[in-house]
């Protein structure tokens, strides 16, 4: 199977949530995405999502973008057994993987787009409908001059922002440095959000959050890992909310 999003003749972005990586599903994965695919999967091209109707209830909803071989997603899944999780990764290996699990070990609380998540933000996800929306190690593209392709800008905040019912939680981490500040100067200069932790701080791990390879490879590395956890307020921005050296 090519290494695609599910929809392949919707229009052409310029920038997007994902970088399309070579990877073969193993039989495995194959075997998993092919029969369970029509379960757990959602599609690009239904349109707007209703959340209810796809769990068959009412409960908090969790929407994860970019979620790897998805074994935190399955993790938080197993420990919030009432709570809806939406995943968003267009990588089919991941995504082979996560159902595989899913199925080994009889978890059926989340469902799966593959394709890009500015888009489905934009035509899938109803305004004020999520409680939380977590992006965990997102490509920290390094080079400067790759700098301007990194997810976490102003624009895709606010998109964010938009989704998030009322005190409702945008959390990232990343274990690159650069990339935290950035995070932190983007989220605090932006609209209707308030920082959990206070002004310019980084969050603690949340017990809610587990450990995952990118964590322990950035311990063995000597990097360290940031967290930010911001919540939706109805309040505008005041440049007195932000700590000064997140203004330069």
């Amino acid at each position: 199977m090519q290494d695609k999003p599910d929809d392949t003749d919707s229009p052409k972005r310029a920038i997007r949530s994902y970088v399309l990586r070579t990877g073969r599903m193993t039989s495995g994965q194959q075997q998993a995405y092919d029969e369970g695919w029509r379960q757990w999967g959602l599609r690009y091209a239904d349109g707007s999502l209703n959340v209810a109707n796809c769990f068959g209830r009412e409960g908090p909803t969790v929407l994860e973008i970019g979620f790897g071989m998805g074994h935190s997603l399955l993790a938080q899944a197993q420990a919030a057994p009432l709570s809806n999780f939406i995943g968003i990764e267009v990588h089919t290996p991941g995504v082979g993987k996560l159902i595989q699990d899913m199925e080994a070990q009889s978890v059926g609380n989340i469902r799966i787009y593959r394709h890009d998540a500015v888009e489905v933000l934009r035509d899938c996800i109803a305004d004020s409908s999520l409680d939380t929306i977590q992006v965990f190690f997102p490509d920290p593209w390094h080079k400067r001059k790759h700098q301007k392709r990194r997810l976490i800008q102003s624009t895709f905040v606010e998109q964010l922002r938009t989704k998030l019912k009322l005190g409702g939680l945008l959390h990232l981490a990343t274990d690159w440095e650069d990339y935290a500040r950035q995070m932190m100067r983007v989220l605090s200069a932006a609209d209707g959000f308030e920082n959990i932790s206070g002004v310019g701080e980084y969050a603690p791990r949340p017990d809610n959050r587990p450990l995952t390879k990118f964590e322990k490879r950035g311990e063995r590395l000597g990097h360290g890992v940031w967290d930010l956890m911001f919540k939706k307020t109805l309040q505008p921005h005041c440049p007195e909310n932000v700590a000064p050296e997140q203004m330069s």
